[in-house]
């Protein structure tokens, strides 16, 4: 199978951390009426299962088809009655919130790419990292910081916002701007090309970390009931500076379109 990049990447694990909430309020005592038990410990997330279509490397001006996959927190309840999060999975979070952020990237395989001979096999990534969100009725920005392990041993970030539409109860539409930085170690291992790796078609490239693309996405959201839903996105991103000048893009592609869609469930475990 062809190398390319795993969707899951397109999803942030987020775990809301607003101020803590109340404790139970307490009902005046009564004659022969016993104060029930503390509430068991609640604990709400979703997965969502999909397929997507994504460009087959960083640079490539082809897509592969493969699995969506995403994971988020929505609700935790302590028996103590401290709280995080939402108890309404889809409900958006409101103010500041923290969480995790998380990407996977597969390997690159040079014997699957003939544009690409010569160049090094790359391992598959795993990015961990925080993610900080403020959000609003009709409006969201975020911000997310990782580190890679694996493939690459680089720093990367990313900025977007959203405005958000509910046209109805159950839909939700979101488009914003997303702007992603890796450094040199992250530009170096994608975009770079050593001098033994260098052929005719591919020059030696030793480039610079900073901005490596800037685009836009389109998410759509639809809750069939309360714990199925579907979602789906369209993304479009643009490499800059030194990225869209590597011999790996220029004999591919510097724009890069990725959709997604897939169907979403709410566990609850607990409560």
């Amino acid at each position: 199978m062809r190398a390319r990049l795993a969707t899951v990447s397109s999803f942030a694990l987020v775990l809301a951390l607003p101020a803590y909430a109340a404790g139970p309020v307490q009902a005046t005592a009564q004659p022969d009426v016993m104060t029930p038990a503390p509430a068991a410990p609640q604990l709400m997330f979703t997965l969502r299962g999909g397929v997507a279509s994504t460009p087959e490397y960083f640079g490539s001006d082809d897509n592969a088809i493969g699995p969506d996959l995403g994971f988020s927190f929505n609700y935790l309840a302590l028996r103590s009655g401290r709280t995080f999060g939402n108890p309404d999975p889809w409900a958006d979070s409101m103010g500041l919130t923290f969480g995790g952020s998380f990407r996977f990237i597969e390997e690159r395989k040079t014997d699957d790419f003939s544009e690409l001979a010569g160049l090094d096999d790359i391992d598959a990534a795993l990015e961990l990292g925080v993610s900080m969100r403020y959000g609003t009725e009709h409006f969201a920005a975020f911000g997310e910081v990782r580190r890679g392990f694996g493939g690459h041993e680089g720093w990367v970030g990313e900025v977007g916002a959203d405005v958000i539409l509910r046209p109805t109860d159950r839909l939700r539409l979101s488009m914003g701007p997303r702007l992603f930085f890796g450094d040199d170690a992250y530009s170096d291992t994608y975009f770079g090309i050593t001098p033994a790796e260098s052929s005719a078609a591919l020059s030696a490239y030793d480039p610079d970390g900073g901005m490596v693309s800037a685009g836009v996405e389109f998410g759509a959201r639809y809750q069939i009931n309360d714990v199925w839903g579907l979602e789906g996105a369209v993304t479009y991103e643009k490499f800059t500076d030194d990225a869209a000048d590597s011999p790996i893009v220029k004999q591919g592609s510097d724009e890069q379109w990725g959709v997604r869609f897939g169907v979403t469930r709410v566990f609850s475990i607990g409560g």
